[in-house]
């Protein structure tokens, strides 16, 4: 089976997504750019799918390097590279799996100071949070919204262990998600709009699988979690914006 597609050094890479999507659908993907902020094991399954999919720009964002604790869900993860950063080792990763691909890999905490610059800065067509702390997350959204930015959020997958139970819905609707009611408390509280997608699981969390911590940064409970959860999640979330890509008419199209 031949194609050409987009010039490609080997255009057979995207032949058979071609023939699932259709070319036009394939050249809106190469032609979009998406930004993933959160590289652990929701957002290392998003960028892996986005890579394998054809979209044809990343920017990837995340502080932090491959820890031990990561081995168990987080794609990533290996014991030759713990320490190293996650957003380096996700640019090489996903550039060897495309080389077209254009990956901007920054290493940073998106404080909340630092949102709005980003944006600005980089205007993606579509942005996936997947951000696993809760200020960072909620000032995310709310400057989503403000910039009229397509996004969606994905919600916790800790202390849970059934995936059939994880959906898309909407915020407003979302239920028995403890991380959805605290960012929905919070943002009702900023007076954001709560009619946007999120990803999140109607599961109930195992109470014996919540851990509280004290004096981490932005942490206030460690969960116990299961490889196939995150990446379920993650996979959701990166149909959803390959969705929104390549069947909506995206800003920068309008």
């Amino acid at each position: 089976m031949q194609a050409e597609i987009f010039g490609m050094r080997d255009p057979e890479t995207f032949v058979r997504t071609e023939l699932l999507l259709g070319r036009e659908k394939m050249q809106r993907l190469r032609g979009s750019y998406v930004m993933v902020i959160g590289l652990g094991g929701v957002g290392g399954y998003v960028v892996e799918m986005l890579a394998r999919s054809g979209v044809g720009r990343l920017t990837i964002v995340d502080p932090d390097v491959v820890q031990p604790s990561n081995l168990n869900r987080q794609l990533i993860a290996t014991q030759d590279n713990i320490g190293e950063s996650k957003a380096s080792l996700w640019r090489e990763r996903l550039r060897s799996i495309n080389p077209e691909l254009k990956v901007d890999a920054m290493v940073l905490f998106v404080r909340d100071e630092l949102t709005d610059e980003l944006l600005q800065e980089k205007e993606p067509d579509f942005v996936i949070d997947a951000i696993d702390t809760l200020s960072p997350k909620v000032h995310l959204i709310k400057s989503l919204q403000e910039h009229e930015i397509p996004f969606i959020s994905v919600m916790g997958t800790g202390a849970m262990v059934d995936p059939t139970q994880i959906k898309i819905g909407r915020m407003d609707k979302m239920k028995n998600c403890p991380l959805g009611r605290m960012i929905r408390k919070r943002l009702r509280k900023l007076q954001v709009p709560l009619k946007f997608p999120v990803v999140y699981s109607e599961e109930l969390p195992l109470e014996h699988a919540i851990l509280l911590t004290e004096g981490e940064q932005n942490k206030k409970s460690t969960t116990g979690t299961i490889a196939y959860n995150p990446a379920v999640a993650g996979c959701y979330a990166a149909y959803f914006a390959i969705d929104q890509i390549v069947n909506r008419e995206l800003p920068h199209e309008a």
